[in-house]
């Protein structure tokens, strides 16, 4: 069952089971109960940025960030590791998944391109060039709403919690700090929906009880 912005407020009131089958309708946003209801802060001192390194395939991309990536390529690659930029070189600057889907390019099937370290820690060399006041542009939307991935449905996008077992060490610490996954990735989804859709996303919270909370 889907209930509107307008409507939800009575559904946090139902038993856990059933609001669990619910998702929240923000405009032409679904969004799973999950994000309010789950914690979650990232902890690069335990997981060392492996998110950028395991998976199947690279970070993944919308169509409107593939030219920025070619505009701000040049800046970007004196940043990068030498097998990153030859990765690049050989591959493109982004490429096609096996479902067709554009994303970064692997390098040898393992880390992002993108990636540089700092001592052991995976961070995003675009992120890096981003700080240094190189580009505007800070990262692939999808690197910075995770554990947050977006689905485009006909009418809707869908915005769902992906639960990794690597981000176990983020999820405690979330627990421990109180923070929801919402609250932790307020950038990213004002950067995405925009300053109104947060706020109504937040309205909602605070009328989801404290037993619903995990």
């Amino acid at each position: 069952m889907i209930f509107s912005a307008n409507a939800i407020f009575s559904a946090f009131w139902l038993p856990l089971p059933l609001f669990l089958k619910k998702m929240i309708q923000i405009e032409d946003t679904l969004i799973s109960s999950d994000i309010l209801q789950k914690q979650f802060v990232c902890n690069l001192s335990k997981c060392k940025g492996i998110c950028c390194v395991d998976g199947d395939s690279g970070a993944p991309l919308n169509e409107n960030e593939l030219p920025v990536l070619d505009e701000i390529y040049e800046k970007v690659a004196p940043y990068l590791r030498e097998e990153g930029r030859k990765s690049i070189e050989k591959q493109g600057r982004y490429v096609t998944d096996f479902e067709g889907d554009y994303v970064t390019p692997l390098i040898d099937g393992n880390e992002c391109a993108y990636v540089i370290f700092d001592g052991d820690t995976a961070k995003c060399g675009i992120e890096k060039a981003y700080e240094d006041g190189m580009v505007n542009y800070k990262k692939p939307i999808s690197c910075h709403l995770y554990p947050i991935r977006l689905q485009k449905m006909k009418k809707f996008t869908a915005v769902n919690y992906d639960e990794w077992y690597i981000c176990h060490d983020a999820c405690s610490l979330g627990k421990d700090l109180k923070i929801s996954v919402f609250k932790f990735l307020k950038e990213p989804l004002i950067r995405k929906f925009g300053e109104n859709w947060y706020a109504q996303l937040e309205e909602i919270d605070k009328n989801l009880p404290e037993n619903l909370r995990k």
